[in-house]
């Protein structure tokens, strides 16, 4: 996956990957792969219609009774296959994550390869153990039981900022239920959902599991969210488009799984390891140039500790390495493209007029002016209701305000719309356990920021969606719960039958 002609031939006969095979798009429109770190298209191919979305969930729903059938066994070996394969072709994965992103491949190599080949491997050991409620005779006269049961086909839709982790987490947890899945990744960033879906070809699951179907939003995205034919819509990505996405699928009445926007609070009490924060709030705004929706974006210090915060937090982005994402000493990647360097970049921009830019702010030049990099940026002394504090950025961007009390720290983390990640920073348990009940979000990390793990779920609160990835608890999401009740008494006349007609016998 080095260059532009290994990426051109692989995908020569489409990018378009239905009942296990390539085949080229037929919507007329050509897209290109552009590496956002050079500027350069690294491929183009023929976006998905609303055909191919049509040709992908008949091969969904065809597919589906075989794989639904199968037991849970063998779903799981598939899926221990699938994660050998994953492993195996490793380096391939992080060089195409980061051609299209321009994530550094320290990043991909350490962080976003194998969380993907461990999700993997959980999926397939979780899979033998979709359990119900324990059987038993809860009215007396029946025996009841609760089955789970695969819902269908699921239509999902990916973001760009994690190509293969989304892709990982959409359909992971859908096809170790028995479902079989339609994928829509975000057309820029096509590669490696590609790249998963050959890959469980080659590790035996069967032809029409997996489906990926790559085009705009307007067309294929639509059509594969409202489709009579797809039981449950799973969608991660910004909370305006989540909402047009929710309308959609209400009309078909259809099972809603939405992963939204967050801004995330990092609260530093004022007994906590100074120098950890630091180093967490560098680490945790940074990761991914800032393209994460968990990243720490908002970051409130107990007045006793702003100064030296502020100071520390600057001093070490002004360290952070912007390269070559080739380069494995380069620390910081470009963004995802010019356009959102550009959106970035406003939002600092507008901010200078009421706050403070204490470090970075603009965009680098020499060698990387060709490249959609921006700078680490730390800004202090906005309001809290102003638009860097309360809109989602996306990018290398950490905003720092003080407070007094912790009441009125958890009452700044709690004041926006989100509700995906927080963290708290305290060396006291009680406050700590006070943050975790308090603070509305989906994840709350103690002294730390970022890390997640297959075996725990990821969704958030109020804005930032509903529902859960990861973990024995998206299957919530992927299953239906069915009743099944048996009658013990082998009697005709049942006594409930006298309120309907007739007397007591």
């Amino acid at each position: 996956m080095g260059n532009r002609f290994q990426v051109q031939d692989r995908y020569a006969d489409g990018a378009q990957y239905i009942g296990g095979r390539l085949r080229p798009g037929t919507s007329g429109r050509t897209q290109d792969i552009v590496n956002p770190a050079t500027g350069e298209t690294v491929h183009s191919y023929e976006l998905a219609g609303t055909a191919d979305v049509d040709a992908a969930v008949d091969a969904a729903r065809e597919a589906f009774p075989g794989w639904a059938g199968a037991t849970p066994g063998e779903r799981s070996d598939a899926l221990h296959s699938f994660a050998s394969v994953l492993a195996g072709q490793a380096a391939d994965f992080a060089h195409a994550e980061s051609l299209q992103c321009g994530k550094p491949i320290k990043l991909t190599t350490e962080f976003d390869v194998p969380g993907t080949v461990d999700n993997t491997a959980f999926f397939a050991g979780a899979a033998r153990h979709l359990q119900g409620q324990s059987a038993g005779e809860y009215s007396g006269d029946h025996t009841s039981y609760v089955r789970r049961e695969a819902i269908g086909v699921v239509g999902s839709i990916a973001p760009w900022n994690y190509p293969l982790q989304m892709a990982a987490w959409k359909v992971l947890p859908a096809i170790a239920a028995g479902n079989t899945i339609v994928l829509k990744p975000a057309e820029i960033t096509p590669l490696t959902s590609l790249m998963f879906a050959e890959a469980a070809k080659e590790a035996g699951l069967p032809d029409g599991v997996i489906n990926i179907v790559n085009g705009a939003g307007r067309d294929a995205g639509e059509r594969l969210v409202g489709h009579p034919d797809v039981a449950m819509t799973s969608f991660t990505g910004s909370t305006p488009v989540g909402k047009r996405v929710a309308e959609i699928a209400t009309a078909t009445v259809k099972r809603l799984h939405l992963e939204l926007g967050g801004k995330a609070p990092f609260v530093v009490f004022d007994d906590a390891d100074l120098e950890a924060a630091v180093n967490g709030a560098v680490a945790g705004s940074l990761i991914n140039s800032g393209q994460d929706c968990t990243a720490a974006t908002r970051a409130y210090v107990q007045r006793p500790l702003y100064d030296a915060f502020v100071s520390g937090v600057a001093d070490l982005m002004a360290t952070v390495r912007l390269g070559d994402p080739f380069d494995p000493s380069t620390d910081l990647g470009p963004l995802i493209s010019h356009l959102q360097r550009d959106r970035v970049a406003g939002f600092v921009d507008r901010a200078r007029s009421y706050a403070t830019v204490v470090t970075g702010g603009e965009a680098p030049q020499g060698e990387l002016v060709k490249g959609a990099y921006y700078r680490p940026t730390l800004v202090a002394g906005a309001a809290q209701d102003s638009e860097i504090v309360q809109s989602e950025i996306f990018g290398p961007v950490l905003v720092v305000l003080p407070f007094d009390s912790d009441d009125e720290g958890i009452a700044l983390a709690n004041d926006t719309p989100y509700g995906l990640a927080a963290s708290a920073w305290s060396r006291d348990v009680f406050r700590a356990n006070r943050a975790t009940r308090e603070i509305k979000a989906g994840c709350v990390w103690i002294n730390d920021h970022i890390p997640i793990i297959s075996e725990m779920p990821h969704g958030g609160y109020k804005a930032s969606g509903f529902g859960k990835d990861m973990s024995v608890y998206s299957f919530e999401e992927y299953t239906q719960v069915k009743h099944v009740m048996y009658d013990n008494t082998a009697t005709v006349r049942k006594d409930w039958h006298r309120t309907i007609f007739g007397d007591r016998p």
